[in-house]
């Protein structure tokens, strides 16, 4: 059994449809950073598309941003749940620096191998 890699589509198409606003579950590490460089990407994209007024870039930019709040949140709450971390630790990142260093160095680090509270192994597959 391993863990299969999602592809940069199956993650956003996940995020942005199946689970939307789901807080349960886990969620696999490729996943999650592959949703968080989809979400980099549209930011910047839509800064240089609407770098002509500044002020429609500031309304799109935070339309864009508030859309994708909630999926942003499911996606890094359900990979603390995959490395066995309750939901509630997504608020370290209001400790400015270090929070977010230690929530980045936690999504960065391999699933748990085995069934937790939170469910089963994401993307397992037999080779």
């Amino acid at each position: 059994m391993f863990q299969r890699q999602v592809t940069f589509q199956e993650a956003v198409k996940k995020a942005l449809t199946v689970n939307y606003c789901n807080f349960s579950g886990r969620s696999s590490r490729s996943e999650f950073w592959w949703f968080m460089l989809f979400g980099f990407v549209l930011g910047a994209v839509v800064s240089i598309v609407f770098s002509f007024s500044p002020s429609l870039s500031r309304i799109v930019s935070g339309l864009v941003s508030l859309g994708l709040l909630l999926p942003s949140v499911g996606v890094g709450v359900r990979r603390l749940h995959d490395i066995n971390r309750s939901g509630w630790w997504y608020l370290i990142n209001f400790i400015p620096v270090v929070g977010t260093i230690i929530y980045i160095i936690w999504c960065a680090k391999d699933s748990d191998p085995t069934p937790n509270q939170y469910g089963p192994v994401p993307n397992l597959e037999a080779r």
